[in-house]
């Protein structure tokens, strides 16, 4: 079952604006990703013009989708590692250390399925690996260093 509560609607209002996941810009994806028990999902679907060539997407698309992604399930992770759950205080923001993307086949330009599980949770860094899925298939895989940001 997946919790009801996007991650990202609980970021503070100053950290709202990211291009991947803000819900203050209307430019962005606008991601959201909910956790769905040990793991953490979002659903995407890239715009046309989000092409690589054909009917796939650009792999910089599949990077970026990884990403933000793994930024999202990072909060989740921490979060309830340190009792916290989401949608009852402001969820932390995490930026990427290092990000790592294995394409292993074309992705197709329709709906993708992102599932995400921590490997390992520390004090500030939470490090998240990422199934994608496009077309009932896994055409890409991430692991992602995330950071969590402090202050603000």
């Amino acid at each position: 079952m997946t919790d009801h509560i996007a991650v990202q609607d609980t970021y503070p209002d100053d950290f709202s604006h990211c291009f991947g996941c803000g819900r203050h810009n209307t430019s962005g994806y606008r991601f959201k990703t909910y956790q769905a028990g040990e793991t953490a999902c979002t659903e995407y679907s890239p715009a046309p013009y989000h092409t690589g060539g054909g009917e796939s997407a650009y792999g910089g698309i599949i990077a970026s989708v990884i990403d933000c992604h793994s930024a999202g399930s990072a909060a989740i992770f921490w979060m309830r590692e340190n009792g916290m759950i989401v949608g009852t205080v402001p969820s932390p923001r995490f930026v990427t250390a290092r990000l790592e993307v294995d394409y292993i086949a074309p992705t197709p330009i329709g709906p993708l399925q992102l599932t995400g599980q921590a490997q390992e949770i520390g004090e500030r860094k939470v490090i998240v690996t990422t199934e994608l899925r496009g077309g009932g298939e896994v055409t890409a895989t991430g692991r992602a260093v995330m950071v969590r940001v402090l202050g603000g």
